[in-house]
């Protein structure tokens, strides 16, 4: 599990007091002692870091990707990149940051040939933060083109009524949930379902979309960044299927399927929910 700890900090002349309100392990062991600042800091990083083991199932991970992927050139074992959108909070109190990169290889691809569909699998292995790579076994919810991703990122609001700053706009989601940052809601028609902040980051548990083929819902909020909380399948591509895993064995390999050949730019939008290994 990927532990943090929340301190009450005093300043003095001399440094920082740390008062860590629920310290465990390292940070416990410091609970109340003066420290110098910069020694402070170095605290903090390395409780942070030294606790981290794995991340919970069930745990939404919103990705930027960065790779191109091709079922005609990509071969197994090649390198896929990208990033965590938004900040994600994991059950003990603890957060993912936005921009932590995250790291996955091809497993298989294959090309269009006749009477055989394309496919392409891959698998997301690990999250580097802070130095340390947290390795991860995650399912694949909902993927969204470059143009849907960018399309969620642009205001619906009038030219003359975008106000001042990003902070103003409306926006909808991936799925076609609305968000209205300056009020701080996501909605479905009259229906509050999820939470948004000025900068348009976007917070609500994940709702069972079972005719798109998710049945599962979600207790707690989750980061959703541009993704609708019913958001499922496939967006922006044609004749694209995400296959269910084969069978316990491949639990968290990410499988895909098309009639043509599979090619998805960089810049797409994947939904990842965390599963045990």
């Amino acid at each position: 599990m990927l532990r943090m700890f929340s301190i009450s900090v005093t300043v003095s002349e001399w440094g920082l007091t740390l008062r860590p309100r629920e310290a465990t392990g390292c940070a416990a062991r410091w609970k109340g002692f003066l420290l110098p600042a910069a020694l402070s800091t170095i605290l903090l990083l390395t409780c942070a870091v030294g606790a981290a083991q794995q991340i919970s199932p069930g745990t939404v991970l919103p990705v930027f990707l960065n790779s191109t992927l091709d079922a005609r050139h990509d071969k197994p074992g090649d390198r896929v990149t990208g990033r965590i959108m938004q900040d994600v909070l994991l059950p003990d109190g603890a957060r993912i940051p936005r921009g932590a990169k995250i790291v996955g290889h091809v497993v298989r691809a294959q090309p269009v040939s006749p009477g055989v569909p394309s496919r392409l699998s891959l698998t997301f292995d690990y999250i580097e933060l802070r130095g340390q790579r947290i390795p991860i076994s995650a399912t694949l919810r909902a993927l969204a083109s470059t143009n849907e991703v960018f399309e969620a990122r642009m205001p619906t609001n009038a030219w003359d009524d975008y106000g001042t700053s990003p902070s103003d706009w409306n926006t909808v989601q991936i799925g076609g949930a609305g968000v209205y940052r300056g009020n701080g809601e996501v909605v479905s028609g009259n229906q509050v379902v999820g939470k948004a902040t000025d900068s348009g980051a976007v917070t609500a548990r994940l709702m069972a979309a079972p005719d798109r083929g998710c049945a599962g819902a979600s207790a707690r909020e989750q980061a959703l960044w541009k993704f609708s909380p019913w958001a499922c399948g496939v967006y922006g591509f044609n004749d694209l299927k995400i296959l269910n895993s084969p069978g316990p064995g491949a639990a968290g390999e990410v499988e895909l399927q098309s009639g043509r050949d599979i090619h998805i730019d960089g810049g797409s939008g994947w939904l990842l929910t965390t599963v045990a290994p």
